[in-house]
């Protein structure tokens, strides 16, 4: 099996045990750092996920994962909240961040810059929509989006 198909699986598992308690995936991912390989769930819930949600919903998918044992190598597992700025990957992501401030950074750069923050106002299959603190809407292939995630003003 490959990275993909371990981050699909531990999704499936993990979906009715967040849905029963209230809780939303955000991401899964399976990853070499170092000499560990890490199956990384990040689950949030309205108002914020606690250490105590994390340990509760880590305990029931560790017993699931012990039960289907499909990843052959020896893992990690660690559940958490997304965090601040986290970037925006999914469909569900960019719906959750419909109207709210987003950072954006670019491969190359566009008007000598390649860092622009704006509220999303529309995405599609092809392209990223932000309006500016000035009112200057600007739209973005995708291909040129390096990094899309939720602004964190200090």
């Amino acid at each position: 099996m490959k990275r993909e198909d371990y981050e699909r699986r531990t999704e499936e598992l993990l979906a009715p045990i967040t849905q029963a308690g209230g809780y939303e995936v955000v991401d899964v991912e399976y990853v070499r750092e170092g000499g560990n390989r890490y199956l990384r769930a990040y689950v949030d819930k309205p108002g914020g996920i606690t250490v105590d949600d994390c340990e509760a919903v880590s305990r029931l998918l560790s017993d699931r994962l012990d039960e289907e044992d499909f990843i052959e190598e020896s893992y990690i597992l660690e559940v958490s909240s997304p965090g601040l700025g986290r970037p925006l990957k999914k469909e569900k992501d960019y719906v959750r961040n419909m109207g709210e401030l987003v950072e954006i950074r670019t491969f190359r750069p566009i008007d000598k810059q390649k860092d622009f923050c704006g509220v999303l106002k529309a995405y599609d299959a092809d392209t990223v929509t932000i309006e500016e603190e000035d009112g200057m809407i600007r739209v973005f292939e995708r291909s040129m989006i390096a990094l899309i995630r939720q602004a964190v003003i200090w």
